[in-house]
């Protein structure tokens, strides 16, 4: 039984990221915004070039930054908090 639950977790996790890529999610508190920026073949591709994407947000004013490399499959890329969608 627990040789199957392993089975089925690893066939899970298979098939999960068949469907997902890895993504780096940036988000600002003023403005209020989440950006995707990706994919990315691995979670240390994102993270070798997320600076990048952290230094353009700073150079345009953005403030109180948090960047999560994440497994995901982002439907829209840009949202800020009034509801505009890019």
């Amino acid at each position: 039984m627990k040789l199957l639950n392993i089975f089925k977790q690893v066939i899970a996790g298979f098939v999960q990221a068949m469907f997902k890529q890895w993504w780096v999610e940036i988000t600002t508190a003023d403005p209020q915004c989440t950006y995707y920026f990706g994919p990315f073949n691995s979670s240390l591709e994102a993270r070798k070039l997320y600076s990048g994407y952290v230094e353009d947000l700073e150079g345009e004013g953005a403030q109180g930054i948090t960047v999560t490399i994440k497994l995901c499959k982002p439907e829209i890329l840009t949202f800020c908090g009034s509801g505009v969608e890019f």
